[in-house]
Parts: structure tokens; sequence; C-alpha cells
């Protein structure tokens, strides 16, 4: 996503497809995410393990070419005008990242995301550029493995979050931390510089692409950063339309709501027909007093959480009512 590569040496193609085949996988990965945010699907991306180690793996991905691409770039010497212009870009779309997320969704927003840690990774990674090779292979090992062994609560925190090193992360829709992910771009720099003192990288620069479907993603590839900004909110823009035309997401919600409330209610009340009562009458209320962003916040006050109890307690004395008043 942030290569910039000196016009004395050609684009090497293999780059621009890797990134491509991200960029395509990353659009996937997001369009499923706005199903299930949306209410399309039953079924939650985030929550589910195939799917969070292929998030996991498209992040690593752009992290791993942000350390290539900072060799390839600058690696015979920084080219700072070049490098502050491009830097500049990215931070300037991760601060747009910033401020959309938070406009849509501010409780989960976008504080430290793959931008985010691109721009201050491709800062940091200038001084591996010329730093002997052993000490930044240790340095990527130390940085990936740090976080297995060392988790403090202090980093759970937003306002240091990005540093990583946490027990419990904080909400966010999007963290991209220092601790591993710096690991990984050291790991790309790390990768570049063998490959040119190996020759591979020669070999691999006479690897063409010559394919309509090499072709087409090496140009994905180089149109990243624009794709990476803009398919979010044309996606979820489109499918928002959807949603508000055709009512799917809005039933989906409640089917989704009701099943869960009769499962978890079916745990302590072996009846039923009350737990059916009890989660509609639960619904109405929601959908009457519009508080399913307060139901779905990841974060609520205890404000928040009390208004919510008096509502369950209001249905379930509510329906206890009806159940003695009716006839045998």
């Amino acid at each position: 996503m942030t290569e910039i590569a000196p016009a004395s040496r050609p684009r090497i193609a293999a780059v621009d497809i890797a990134r491509g085949i991200a960029i395509v996988a990353m659009v996937i990965y997001h369009f499923s995410w706005d199903l299930a945010f949306l209410g399309f699907v039953d079924f939650d991306p985030t929550q589910s393990l195939p799917w969070i180690v292929f998030q996991k793996s498209i992040v690593g991905t752009f992290i791993f070419l942000t350390g290539v691409s900072l060799v390839l770039g600058h690696g015979a010497g920084i080219r700072w005008p070049a490098f502050w212009r491009r830097f500049a870009i990215i931070l300037g779309a991760a601060l747009l990242v910033t401020a959309g997320t938070y406009a849509f969704y501010a409780e989960t927003f976008v504080y430290f995301g793959v931008l985010h840690a691109i721009a201050l990774f491709s800062l940091l990674g200038l001084a591996f550029l010329r730093s002997p090779l052993a000490l930044v292979i240790v340095s990527a090992i130390a940085i990936i493995l740090l976080p297995l062994f060392v988790q403090e609560p202090l980093f759970g925190e937003k306002l240091w979050s990005w540093i990583g090193l946490w027990d419990v992360p904080p909400p966010t829709e999007d963290l991209v931390p220092i601790f591993p992910w710096f690991g990984v771009a050291l790991a790309g720099i790390a990768a570049a510089r063998l490959a040119l003192a190996s020759g591979f990288a020669t070999r691999l620069a006479e690897i063409q692409g010559t394919t309509s479907p090499a072709r087409f993603l090496a140009r994905l590839g180089r149109w990243s950063l624009v794709i990476y900004v803009l398919h979010q909110p044309i996606m979820i823009g489109v499918l928002m339309g959807i949603s508000s035309l055709t009512g799917v997401s809005e039933a989906n919600r409640a089917n989704n709501f009701l099943a869960s409330c009769e499962a978890t209610c079916g745990q302590s009340a072996p009846d039923q027909s009350y737990c059916t009562a009890y989660c509609a009458c639960t619904l109405d209320r929601i959908e009457g007093d519009s508080l399913w962003a307060m139901l779905e916040a990841p974060e609520r006050t205890p404000d928040q959480d009390a208004t919510l109890q008096d509502l369950a307690n209001q249905c379930a004395a509510q329906v206890l009512d009806e159940r003695l008043l009716a006839p045998n």
C-alpha cells in the first residue's frame, strides 16, 4: 500500500500483484462484515476463527509489503521529498478513516488502524534500512513474540492501546498496534534486503505478469490506497440503501434478537411460552423506544444498563401479570 519506487529501478510486478490480491481479500472481508453489521446475514466474521485468520493475514500482507516497499524505495538512500509526500498522503487517508468511522459509529471508531500503522511503521522502519541485518531479524522476532509473554491492563486503554501488549483489547473495529505488527514490517525489510543481496529481487523483477488476471491485480495493487479509502463508504452506503428499501436487515435483526433472547431465557425459565411472550415484549419496547444503538453498543454506561434492566423487569412483570389474570 506504500510502495515508492525510484525512477532508476523498475517496478516489481510481483509486489504489485501481491498488494492487489491483498486489497481484493480486504474488500471481501469488509463486504462480509457490512452484511453482518447491517443484519443481512446471521453471521459475525469477527467471532469466526477462519475469518479472523483471514483478516489477520490480510493485515499482515499489507504490513509486510510496507517493509518491502520501504527497502525498494529507500534502501540505497532515503529520498526525503518522496518519503514525506507519501507519508503525508497515507496519514491524511488515515485521518479520513478516523473521521468517517467516528461519524458512523463513535463507540468503535478506528483510531489506529492499518493506515495509521503503515504511516508510523514507515517512519520507524527508516532506522532499520541500513542497520545490521541480524539486528533487524532479531528485532522482528522479539516484537512479534513479546505480546505472548507480556500483557498489561494499562495497554487495554485507548490512550495506550496503539502500543499493544494489552490483556483485553479495547473496543474498536480495527487496531494494528506496534506489538506485534511492527515486527511484521521489520520482517518485510529483512526479506527485501536479503532478496536484493542474493539477487533474488532481480530474478523476481523479470516476472512481468503478462496475463490478464496478473495485469488486473497489479493495477489494483498500484491503486490500493485509493481503493482502501473508498471501498467501505461505497459498499456500506449501497447496502444501507438496500436495507432501507427492503427492510431485510431490520427483520433479520429482530429475528436474531428473539432467537438469542429465547435461548437465554430458556436457561432459567423452562416454560417456553413465558420466554416467547417475554422476548416479544422486550423487542417491542426496544423498537418502540429506539434502543437498538444502546443495546448493541460494545460498552454501556451504568445509566444505560439500568435503562435496559428496567425494561426487562417491566416486561417480566407484564408477562407474569397476564398469565395470572388469564383464565385457567
